[in-house]
């Protein structure tokens, strides 16, 4: 029998190795969701530690996952892509909603990207104005629309 998760209200994880754009989601978000709370991971293996409770987020609680996951695709050490497809595959984190958001606009990676059960594909705006738009509309829409799980048996 699976252990019951749960997700973590206004809790984001965000996957991202370029710090603009760590600063710029992080500020966009904020400037219209607080109070959340955001994790950052700089790369796919440290995404995979925090999801995973393993690394150094051994002490993590397992069961507690985050609203969602906003994940970039390049990345260093395990591919977002890769992250995506191990989050996908167990049991306890499967239904966490995962949004990527990236620069690329490549149609291999949006077709992966959805078939390895991405909930989204937003593409970054350069332009901060566009990108707190954005970031806006993701707040309203997973944190006051749509209905997160609150337990997973």
């Amino acid at each position: 029998m699976t252990q019951s998760v749960r997700i973590k209200e206004k809790h984001i994880l965000l996957v991202e190795d370029n710090p603009t754009d760590e600063l710029l989601t992080i500020k966009a978000l904020e400037e219209h969701h607080t109070p959340i709370d955001i994790v950052v991971a700089r790369n796919g293996a440290e995404a995979l530690d925090y999801i995973f409770a393993e690394g150094q987020y051994a002490d993590r609680d397992i069961l507690e996952l985050p609203s969602f996951i906003l994940l970039d695709l390049k990345l260093p050490k395990v591919s977002g892509l890769n992250v995506l497809k191990r989050i996908r595959s167990d049991e306890r984190t499967r239904i966490v909603p995962v949004i990527i958001l990236t620069s690329s606009k490549e149609e291999q990676d949006i077709v992966e990207g959805y078939s390895l059960g991405a909930n989204s594909y937003i593409q970054k705006p350069v332009d901060y104005q566009e990108f707190s738009k954005i970031a806006e509309q993701l707040g309203v829409y997973w944190f006051k629309v749509n209905q997160l799980p609150r337990y997973d048996l």
